[in-house]
């Protein structure tokens, strides 16, 4: 049997492995995954040899809370609610840790930065008020932030530390020096021992237990906001649905909730409504907005006997379909389904300093308890065997080593967000630096996502004339296509001819009366139906095929008059991003549900080595799951509901920031401008931080054992050197004070920034050739020496491209040739010239 549990208590990547192992300790459970972020955990048991009581004992026996997950919809939608609940108390927690931080600082240290401090707590004479009111400002940080102490000592109990227990070891033991000294000056003040007082002011160690415990827990709460992601994309996803259904039973249309629709159901929608659940058409043709689950921004056109998917918008006509999936059937929740599991599924991050934790925070205490033991037998007083002992565990407070982690990453996170890369976990910006593969989704993340104009083939007309009656032709259309057309028309202020006896055919095209002339416009079926010859446009249609792109064909008087192509175009950063990828060694993939021949003109232009298209969204996520099988860590970028169960399953899932709200929420990292490059960016910063993160451990674990051996007093003998606490202390400080600095250097990263277009066309990523039926096509190819990576066959194509009558160049680095489209001739001379300008050589031109 196969259950979920909510499990409450875990704070880090031991706590979630220390569940794992209590529970497939039980008699009969064959596979535990616990997801440390979403609280949960996954179980596959036989029920003959164990029950769910007995897996939330074992979970509760090691110290960690756990309930059954409810499988209600409702339920569900719940983990949000749970998850806004945990943020509100941590964002308390935290306001009130500061403000009783910075009254404790500002009481401690104000005399010394020459700030003014009340009278009554300066001086020996009042020496007990200025400790005892700084031990009464550390206890609200103290009592707000005892969740740490409470499973700090439960988890040394259990013999299993995380940075809980070194938080709780380290906060600890300087409240407990501090009131150690707050004991002494009373005793000194009680016997006029004015120098034990004066000496023990200078011992208080209050602000660093509440300093610990106020950083810590504000890296906690980044922590805590990325935890309610999972509740968050799973209440969206399950929005997508209509709430309702029309049906048609016994001839009468009635409205019913969308759970009560049955296989075999009638039912109806009407222009602009969604798909309630998954059928096949028996009446009606339209066209279908499939881009929630495919991600394809051209409407698909479907009539009888073809599949509707739920979720889908249907755009323009009325259609009538049998249900053949409901409830939790259908495809859109086969989608919630695989976020769920392959969030449940992700192997929790192992930190490098919760997993040092368990042979620390042990040998610390140790070290600190044979101190105490060899003073004392040694002869020395209590008082001398005590301080030592005490000593040692301040001067290796794991501060340094607990800040080492938290720090860097927020710093990076907070680089990150000022760049336009916004990290929704600690964990995934640890994970991106070892990513060697990298998977793309095609629309909006490579491409703009919407269709453009990119091509005017003119036959025996001007381009104003073409474009006048494309534009009357169009918007009266609801069409993507047309949308496109009409768009590019308005934009060059092309006038409004008058439009009559307009018919719309779904799937072919247009036919009207422009001006009182017969006109059509849509594809080669409509015209060979009307009986207009096409071969003039035929080749040009080809050609814009082969690239990619739908070519619309438009006819005036039974004449072709021109050919205008429309696609969606690749982003103008997309190309230099891919090639930043490799360079970064990283292996790159696109994948999409569009059809071959378009994914094929998309990887010629970025040049991308593997390609996968035509699949659907589960098979998304098994392509990447496949990708893992192959021992590569994988990053996958998308921005539609369809990639949600793919980002989900990546190791990290990226979101382009203007996709949907499902992908944004089932992503690790959101790029917010929408640009391919900040994923470049986001790995790059990754490795910095985690750079980072090993220099700062490396130096805190330096740091102890330099001080600890002092402190212990190992020198007192030969030398009669032993070591302050206070001094302890400055040295426990100016270890975290190191550890900030360095992560600070973080913040002096350089994101490499997009080429910027110097016209508003190519802001927009439009290119669009101007072709006339006169005009001279023919290619030749050039063998070219010296080209080495995707920077050089980017500057001979720009070179080339520059040329007049170089329509376009394809150019490959790896065979070592750029292929040349040419609309006019243009000499072999001004060929080599370029390429040589360019820094390459020419070797042979065919």
């Amino acid at each position: 049997m196969k259950q979920q549990f909510d499990v409450t208590g875990m704070s880090c990547a031991a706590c979630s492995a220390h569940v794992e192992k209590a529970v497939c300790a039980l008699p009969g459970v064959q596979e535990v995954q616990v997801n440390l972020l979403a609280g949960s955990m996954t179980t596959i048991y036989d029920e003959e040899q164990t029950d769910a009581a007995a897996i939330i004992k074992s979970v509760e026996d090691a110290g960690y809370g756990a309930s059954v997950r409810g499988e209600t919809v409702q339920a569900k939608s719940t983990l949000a609610d749970k998850g806004q609940d945990e943020v509100r108390t941590m964002r308390r927690r935290i306001q009130i840790s500061f403000v009783f931080l910075a009254l404790l600082m500002y009481l401690s240290m104000g005399s010394m930065l020459g700030l003014p401090v009340p009278a009554f707590f300066v001086g020996t004479q009042n020496a007990i008020t200025f400790a005892f009111t700084q031990f009464l400002l550390t206890l609200p940080i103290v009592i707000v932030n005892q969740k740490y102490y409470r499973n700090g000592w439960k988890t040394l109990w259990h013999r299993a530390p995380t940075m809980d227990a070194l938080i709780a070891v380290g906060s600890g033991a300087a409240l407990v020096y501090g009131v150690f000294a707050l004991y002494q000056i009373g005793w000194g003040l009680g016997h006029q021992d004015l120098a034990r007082v004066h000496q023990y002011m200078h011992d208080l160690y209050f602000e660093s237990a509440a300093m610990i415990l106020t950083l810590v827990t504000l890296g906690k709460y980044f922590e805590t906001r990325a935890k309610k992601k999972t509740g968050d994309a799973i209440a969206k996803l399950m929005d997508l649905r209509p709430k309702t259904a029309i049906i048609l039973r016994d001839g009468v249309e009635i409205s019913i909730p969308v759970e009560q629709v049955q296989v075999g159901d009638l039912v109806i929608v009407r222009p602009g409504q969604s798909i309630p659940v998954d059928g096949i058409i028996t009446e009606g043709q339209s066209a279908l907005d499939e881009s929630a689950l495919t991600g394809e921004s051209i409407p698909v056109e479907k009539g009888i006997g073809d599949t509707v998917i739920a979720a889908t918008l249907n755009k323009t006509g009325f259609l009538t379909f049998r249900a053949s999936r409901v409830g939790e059937q259908t495809t859109l929740s086969q989608i919630i389904r695989l976020v769920e599991d392959a969030s449940a599924s992700k192997a929790p991050i192992a930190k490098l300093a919760d997993r040092v934790a368990g042979v620390f925070v042990p040998i610390v205490l140790g070290i600190a308890l044979l101190t105490t033991i060899i003073w004392l037998i040694a002869g020395q007083t209590f008082t001398f065997a005590l301080s030592c002992g005490i000593t040692v565990l301040v001067i290796s407070c794991p501060c340094a080593l607990g800040l080492a982690t938290p720090v860097a990453i927020m710093v990076g996170t907070g680089v990150g967000a000022q760049n336009g890369v916004l990290f929704q976990s600690a964990e995934a910006l640890e994970l991106l630096h070892k990513v060697d593969a990298v998977v793309l989704d095609k629309t909006g993340t490579v491409t703009e996502g919407h269709p453009i104009v990119t091509d005017l083939r003119l036959i025996g007309h001007t381009e104003q004339h073409l474009l006048e009656i494309a534009y009357a032709l169009e918007q009266p259309s609801e069409h993507p296509l047309a949308e496109a057309i009409v768009t590019y028309a308005q934009e060059h202020d092309v006038r409004h001819l008058p439009v009559s006896d307009f018919t719309a055919q779904i799937g072919k095209g247009i036919t009207a009366t422009v001006n009182g002339h017969c006109c059509i416009a849509g594809n080669a079926a409509i015209m060979e139906a009307q009986g207009i010859p096409i071969s003039d446009g035929v080749t040009l249609g080809q050609q814009l095929a082969e690239q990619g792109k739908t070519p619309l064909y438009f006819a005036e008087d039974g004449v072709l008059i021109g050919v205008i192509g429309v696609a969606d175009v690749v982003k103008s950063s997309s190309r230099a991003a891919v090639a930043q990828l490799k360079h970064l060694g990283i292996d790159v993939t696109l994948l999409t549900g569009d059809h071959h021949v378009t994914a094929q003109a998309i990887c010629k232009q970025l040049d991308i080595p593997h390609v996968i298209s035509e699949v659907l969204p589960h098979e998304k996520e098994r392509e990447v799951r496949r990708l893992q099988e192959q021992g590569k860590t994988v990053a996958m970028v998308g921005d539609g509901i369809n990639d949600a169960p793919a980002l989900a399953r990546a190791d990290v899932g990226i979101a382009i920031g203007a996709g949907t709200d499902v992908a944004i929420s089932s992503a690790d990292v959101v790029l917010m401008k929408s640009d391919l490059m900040d994923a470049v960016n986001a790995i790059r910063l990754s490795r910095s931080v985690i750079r980072n993160i090993k220099e700062n451990l490396f130096w805190a674990f330096f740091y102890n054992c330099i001080g600890i051996p002092l402190a212990a007093g190992v020198f007192w003998i030969p030398f009669a050197l032993k070591l302050n606490p206070m001094f302890g202390a400055a040295a426990m400080s100016l270890s975290s004070i190191f550890v900030v600095s360095n992560a600070l250097r973080l913040k002096f990263f350089r994101p490499i920034l997009s080429t910027p277009a110097h016209t508003e066309q190519e802001s927009r990523g439009i290119e669009v050739n101007l072709t006339r039926k006169e005009d001279v096509i023919m290619k030749k190819t050039i063998s070219i020496e010296g080209m080495m990576c995707p920077h050089c066959s980017g500057h001979v194509h720009d070179a080339l491209c520059n040329l007049p009558g170089v329509q376009s160049a394809e150019v490959s680095h790896e065979t070592g040739k750029a292929v040349c489209t040419l609309s006019s001739d243009v000499s072999d001379d001004l060929l080599i010239k370029a390429v040589s300008d360019a820094g390459y050589k020419v070797l042979e031109i065919s």
